[in-house]
């Protein structure tokens, strides 16, 4: 595993970045004018192609996408007048895009054989929200239009059958032949026999799944879950939050191996409006996640669909641009807020960050002790430069009796005297305390 904690830099994180570190080794990237058409699906088979499927657009056409230089360049493929719901491929010559059902049309799967220069199409069954391709004889679908629920065909398409009634079902994934998932809004489903049987697991829906053997798998649907005996049961992982993380939620993710999983869901706020979008990355199988701020000055509010093919090549788009690596990504990796003791403190304190002097970066510590109703303590963490200005807010939240700590990374600010300052109120203010820290670079 090329990434380790050893040659990572971890910052723990509150409100501590500041809005314009590097942009590192992500590149922005960009779709042709899609007309308000958005991105609901995307694909890469090697480093320089992949493939983009989308719905209808203002004129009342969807778009096969294509790319053949790492996603620098986008090109249709082919163009509908229904929206497209998924794009998998098997090889780097053949893949399947799945097309919505609209009366009075018929759903259908699109098929190439030769990487997208031409399409024929298979007739389905159901309207396909989901799709999994097991191989050009095996394939899935999960949805409905006169007919709803889980379709199956073993021979290329030419018939379905139909294994499970249900108007609800939208996701279906299988591991193998046997082994696979498929879930509605809420309820997920198991199967053990190809899908002539589903029997309800716990765990919950899901919007991205993978195992990486019969027993060891994720799924992320806002949260990310981990099962280790075959999807009978599901441990939630904890994912970075706290902080500037408005929303801690993993929707996609791509994993590399047992270890190395890469996310994507989640969004940062700076106040004032700006919003940023962050990745999130596991090497210990989500034991531990970290995450990284890519595009700080490209503006980019959130981001969905990722795909990794190695360690070094990485996508992750939005519904209608994105960000490309060619080496892995950034080294800063960083966690949210952390509380390191559960034990009350007997007092609100403010403690000496460390170290000091610094450069760039230092912890702060502060311990809040329990109000008389045993609420929580409105929390706020600022600081300031040697004129008396805010420049960062680190903290800024309700919290429960308890030591936190954070890190203040200062690398887009010069040398200098700073100021960090706690306040806390409940309902009036309680407490006050300020520090004062030094960087010299």
């Amino acid at each position: 595993i090329t990434f380790t904690l050893i040659f990572t830099t971890i910052i723990v994180l509150g409100f501590a970045m500041p809005l314009n570190p590097p942009n590192g080794t992500w590149q922005q990237q960009f779709m042709p004018n899609l007309h308000g058409a958005i991105i609901k699906d995307i694909t890469f088979t090697d480093s320089l192609t992949g493939y983009a499927v989308t719905n209808v657009d203002s004129f009342n056409t969807a778009y096969i996408l294509k790319t053949t230089n790492s996603g620098n360049n986008w090109f249709n493929s082919l163009t509908d007048n229904v929206g497209f719901t998924e794009v998998q491929f098997l090889n780097n010559n053949t893949g399947y895009v799945s097309r919505l059902f609209t009366p009075p049309g018929f759903s259908l799967i699109y098929k190439t054989t030769n990487s997208g220069a031409t399409w024929f199409t298979i007739n389905t069954a159901g309207m396909p929200l989901g799709m999994y391709v097991l191989n050009e004889d095996t394939i899935w679908m999960a949805g409905g239009d006169f007919n709803t629920g889980i379709f199956r065909t073993i021979n290329g398409g030419a018939s379905w059958t139909w294994q499970y009634n249900s108007p609800s079902v939208n996701k279906i994934y299988m591991y193998n032949s046997r082994i696979g998932f498929m879930c509605n809004s809420s309820s997920l489903y198991r199967t053990t026999n190809s899908g002539v049987n589903w029997s309800p697991v716990p765990g919950g829906a899901f919007m991205d799944v993978y195992f990486i053997d019969s027993l060891t798998g994720w799924k992320a649907n806002g949260d990310m879950k981990k099962t280790t005996d075959g999807g009978l049961n599901w441990v939630t992982q904890t994912i970075p939050s706290g902080g500037i993380i408005l929303t801690s939620s993993m929707s996609h993710f791509s994993a590399l191996n047992k270890d190395t999983i890469w996310g994507a869901g989640g969004q940062l706020f700076y106040g004032s409006g700006r919003f940023r979008a962050m990745i999130y990355r596991t090497t210990n199988g989500g034991d531990n996640w970290l995450f990284q701020i890519p595009d700080t000055s490209f503006g980019i509010p959130a981001l969905g669909y990722i795909e990794f093919i190695n360690r070094n090549s990485g996508w992750v788009y939005n519904t209608v641009r994105g960000i490309h690596t060619t080496n892995g990504g950034d080294t800063l990796f960083l966690v949210g807020l952390q509380q390191v003791n559960t034990e009350t403190p007997k007092e609100f304190k403010l403690y000496q960050n460390y170290p000091n002097p610094f450069n760039p970066a230092t912890n702060i510590k502060y311990s809040i002790m329990s109000n008389v109703k045993g609420q929580m303590s409105n929390i706020k963490l600022t600081v300031f430069d040697i004129t008396g200005k805010e420049i960062e807010i680190l903290v800024s939240r309700d919290q429960n009796a308890g030591t936190y700590l954070i890190d203040w990374n200062a690398s887009a600010y010069s040398s200098g005297v700073y100021f960090y300052r706690l306040t806390v109120s409940n309902g009036k203010e309680v407490f006050e305390e300020t520090r004062k820290l030094i960087m010299i670079k």
